[in-house]
């Protein structure tokens, strides 16, 4: 099944070349039958028109950024256009045509609100409108397009604002201007926002062109309706705004991509990535994995020997997403790193991490922490939270939740305290820790993955599977869950199984 966006791809491109060829074939009359030869200029501009939506449409496909959906469907708009125009001009000339006649000349003005209602959406995301005016013109756009439309729709039940004669003739009515309040207020403050805004000004001259360029056309041409040149206009100002504002901002999109990638490879070369970690231990399997939601992440993990009997291990859930998230996040791992190394339990640990944070966290972020350290030659693990997801254990034979001792966020409050949870494990038990991701995955219902599956998940797994299979298996079922649906947070993974002392973990490994 095509995702959702894909969808609007491939429809958009569906109806732009069948707009196309509709007109080139609805055209043909026009140049064989003498009585809609007048027709003739509106019917070429129609057809090239059309041409020109759908390569540009194609054009458009790849691209990526702010404002992209709106510019494509006026795209879609201006075909419509076209094609609706096209109608109209050979209606006018067909007996008993008028309420056909009618019906498309209701079309191409709702067409109209329509696409100067895009405009405005287009490039209030693109150009970016701020202040007291921007806040009002939010409210005061859609109200006055509601308004308009419905005022268009009453020409159905009475000629409000126009009507076809029974010769299929358009006729404006003398109060025909009030059809001009909605798009002359959304011009006017759609351009002064424009004016105001904060970009270079030949992106700010080619958004203008969608106004100024079909007012010159009005004033040059008279703006009889149905006339094909002003949706020529309306299209020539397209091409202008995807050449300038588009072109621009793909390039800076491009640049951002390119930082956001080597953010992510400086991100991933910071966490342990090389497996079996420790492959002169045969005292434990450790195995980790992360998935960020965007192209750097906020979730961590780690894992160190503190000496030569203490393995420590991390998982981690910074605020937010994004460089912000991944610079704290690397700030907040070497933090822990370090006061890890300086000794103490976790629980201390903890507490001294989250005062040095606190000392200098102006942007108020805050991490998660789950730490533990395992005594090697005793089987003895020390955990601390710092408001973690609570940790899944195997002590006797099956998965199950672990409701361990929690603190608040480090980063969240100087003074918060930290306490120490204690589990002995003997050889053969494991321990499952992960980030709020895996929890919270959601498929296209809005349905938590939750808690409980995570546990399924895990019992699942065949007997003696190793780490790495465990943590494969619950991403396994995770996307089975979710199926097609975006994810929307990371999904970092650690697991531990012990495999008991030296003497012990040899037996195990000679059995």
């Amino acid at each position: 099944m095509i995702k959702k966006l894909k969808d609007i791809r491939l429809y958009g491109a569906i109806f732009s070349i069948a707009s196309a060829l509709f007109i080139i074939v609805f055209s043909t009359p026009f140049f064989t039958e003498a009585r809609l030869q007048p027709f003739l200029y509106n019917a070429g501009i129609d057809s090239l028109g059309a041409l020109i939506c759908a390569a540009l449409f194609f054009g458009c496909m790849t691209q990526k950024g702010e404002g992209i959906r709106a510019f494509r469907i006026l795209i879609l708009l201006v075909s419509a256009c076209f094609v609706v125009n096209e109608v109209i001009s050979y209606t006018v000339l067909v007996p008993d045509s008028r309420t056909l006649c009618f019906v498309f000349c209701l079309l191409s003005k709702l067409i109209d609100l329509a696409m100067i209602f895009l405009f405005y959406l287009y490039v209030r995301e693109t150009l970016g409108f701020e202040g007291k005016l921007a806040r009002v013109a939010k409210t005061l756009i859609p109200i006055l397009l509601i308004v308009q439309t419905l005022v268009m729709l009453s020409n159905i039940i009475a000629p409000v604002t126009f009507t076809v004669t029974a010769e299929g003739m358009y006729e404006g009515t003398s109060i025909a201007l009030i059809e001009e309040v909605s798009l002359t207020v959304t011009s006017v403050l759609t351009a002064i926002m424009i004016f105001m805004s904060h970009n270079p000004f030949s992106q700010k001259a080619a958004a203008l062109t969608f106004i100024i360029l079909p007012l010159i056309e009005f004033i040059l041409i008279g703006g009889s309706f149905g006339e094909a040149s002003q949706y020529g206009i309306v299209l020539m100002s397209l091409i202008i705004m995807y050449c300038v504002i588009f072109n621009a901002k793909s390039r800076k999109l491009a640049s951002t991509e390119t930082e956001l990638n080597m953010a992510t490879e400086i991100q991933t070369g910071m966490l342990p990535s090389i497996f079996p970690a420790f492959p002169e231990r045969e005292e434990f399997d450790i195995y980790a994995s992360m998935d960020p939601a965007k192209e750097v992440g906020g979730d961590f993990y780690d894992f160190f020997m503190i000496d030569d009997d203490h393995l420590a291990m991390v998982i981690a859930d910074v605020s937010g997403k994004g460089v912000p998230a991944a610079l704290f996040m690397m700030s907040s791992k070497i933090l822990i790193n370090d006061h890890a190394l300086m000794g103490g339990s976790p629980a201390e640990i903890l507490a001294r991490v989250n005062k040095q944070v606190c000392a200098n966290n102006e942007a108020h972020m805050f991490v998660t922490v789950w730490l533990g350290i395992l005594e090697i030659s005793t089987g003895k693990l020390t955990t601390a939270s710092a408001g973690h997801e609570y940790p899944i254990i195997n002590t006797t034979g099956e998965y199950v939740l672990l409701k361990d001792k929690h603190g608040l966020a480090v980063g969240a409050f100087e003074m918060s305290k930290y306490k120490n949870t204690e589990l002995q494990l003997k050889k053969g038990d494991s321990i499952f820790v992960y980030t709020d991701g895996v929890a919270e995955a959601t498929d296209a219902n809005n349905e938590l993955f939750g808690t409980d599956r995570t546990v399924e998940a895990l019992n699942a797994t065949p007997e003696g599977a190793s780490q790495k299979e465990i943590l494969a298996g619950v991403r396994a079922a995770v996307d089975a869950f979710v199926k097609e649906a975006p994810q929307f947070d990371d999904l970092t993974m650690v697991g531990l199984k012990y495999n008991g002392p030296h003497d012990d973990a040899a037996t195990q490994a000679q059995a």
